[in-house]
């Protein structure tokens, strides 16, 4: 059982009802997240769902003990956008050489990003080409249980063929009909069926299947990775609100008829839509910011922003309501942050050996970053009063959050994360063979006093760099 005496409450987009949670096996709590989708560099509406599903890893860890909770985020390196953006960015090169370079690059630099926004990493993160067998395998039980069937090189999964397809987004299939664009082609028996598999071209992806040669939709890969590491029902699985439909609603519908399952997950939890400066984020609109913009550069308010920062930034809305992203939000956090550690720092040891009890109490109300930020507050009074032990405490709960210090020492701290994310971005565009991209890294931060040395480590001989700022 979760330690305490607070029962965590979670808010389930299924059941519309927030609910306490009870967990399948308390020995191993498992979630799931929908990670990247490794073409670009992630925006800030992909910094949310990674920060508030890492703030419930943090707390279920707490609750249930750090070996007892597994996470799981996946990457997908196999979709046709990633197709698109190596053939336009490597059109000299073969299409499967373009496309490692662009995933290796783009996902080195997230898990960069999301190691500055002080996340943890997750239990496991499974690509989605290291999982080709178990979707074909999946494939196969839906053709055999009347869900699915082949046509011309594709397998269609028939939404038709599940009674409740839909209580997810709560929609029906009239209605999804009516507000989807949905691609009608010869080969499916119904405007609504999606692709589980498709053909691919010589030049494209691909890998051979009882359809022929080809590589697997989008939907069908979260199932198979889910299934994989979690089993077949697991208890949360979490994503933007922008993914309940289709996606979401697709995966739920593939596992459960691939398994026979009443549920895939025990909880759905959407995190709410993002805007910038109070507009929708595009790039059109000229306000597309992603996360290295704010990590790395002063695109956004003139200065660059600390990770702990963003994150107290995104956790400051509560996580379901939707949040506009502005300078002023990250000036507000700034300041809010820089006044607690000066709180925190005014303590020495203490008794406390973890987070402050009424913090956890208001995270177990699904996620109340607002109640938990007001006894944070109470503690950084008592502290400034000369309360030690309150100092002591703040310290712990800060560092439990992942809001890392950013005061006179933080900036250098952040600092040196921001360039440790840098060193690895290079690094991946080595690894790429993207020697362009690796140069103008090694030049960017040699311009801001950053000399890096490359060396090969003595036991795996694989390429390591140190760095040090020059005097």
């Amino acid at each position: 059982m979760a330690s305490g005496t607070t029962p965590l409450r979670l808010y389930n987009t299924l059941t519309r009802t927030k609910d306490a949670f009870t967990p399948l096996d308390a020995s191993n709590v498992r979630m799931y997240v929908c990670g990247p989708t490794v073409y670009d560099f992630a925006h800030i509406g992909n910094a949310r769902p990674v920060i508030v599903f890492d703030l419930l890893f943090r707390l279920l860890r707490h609750l249930y003990g750090e070996a007892h909770v597994t996470y799981v985020r996946n990457i997908t390196d196999v979709d046709d956008k990633i197709n698109a953006r190596a053939a336009r960015d490597f059109p000299d090169l073969p299409l499967n050489e373009a496309i490692r370079r662009v995933t290796e690059a783009t996902n080195a630099q997230f898990q960069a990003d999301v190691k500055a926004l002080e996340c943890l990493e997750p239990s496991v993160q499974p690509r989605a080409t290291e999982h080709i067998a178990e979707m074909i395998a999946m494939c196969g039980v839906l053709i055999e249980k009347g869900h699915a069937y082949a046509a011309e090189g594709h397998v269609l999964f028939s939404p038709g063929t599940m009674a409740d397809y839909g209580r997810l987004s709560n929609r029906s299939l009239d209605d999804m009909l009516a507000g989807a664009r949905v691609d009608v082609a010869p080969y499916k028996r119904d405007p609504m069926d999606f692709v589980l598999w498709k053909p691919s071209s010589p030049e494209e992806p691909g890998w051979e299947s009882p359809w022929g040669r080809g590589r697997p939709g989008w939907h069908i890969e979260c199932s198979a990775m889910s299934e994989k590491h979690l089993g077949p029902v697991f208890d949360i699985h979490g994503g933007g609100i922008d993914l309940a439909f289709p996606h979401h609603e697709n995966e739920l519908a593939q596992s459960r008829c691939a398994h026979g399952t009443r549920l895939m997950a025990q909880v759905w939890m959407h995190n709410g839509f993002l805007q910038v400066e109070g507009r929708k984020m595009s790039k059109s609109e000229g306000n597309f910011v992603t996360i290295h913009d704010l990590l790395e550069t002063e695109h956004f308010g003139g200065r660059r922003w600390p990770g702990a920062v963003l994150r107290l930034a995104m956790l400051m809305t509560h996580y379901r309501e939707p949040i506009d992203f502005s300078v002023a939000r990250l000036e507000e956090a700034a300041r809010k942050l820089e006044g607690w550690w000066r709180a925190a720092r005014e303590g020495g040891e203490g008794r406390a050996s973890g987070p402050d009890a009424s913090v956890i109490e208001a995270l177990s109300d699904d996620l109340g970053f607002h109640r938990a930020a007001v006894a944070i507050d109470v503690m950084a009074r008592k502290a400034n009063r000369g309360e030690g032990e309150a100092a002591h405490c703040l310290a712990l709960t800060l560092r439990f959050l992942g809001l890392g210090e950013v005061g006179a020492e933080g900036a250098a701290e952040g600092g040196d994360a921001a360039i440790e994310a840098r060193v690895a971005a290079r690094l991946a565009a080595l690894d790429a063979r993207d020697f362009a991209a690796a140069d103008a890294i090694r030049a960017e931060l040699l311009a801001e006093g950053v000399q890096l040395m490359d060396f090969k480590d003595a036991e795996t001989g694989e390429r390591r760099t140190k760095w040090e700022r020059k005097l």
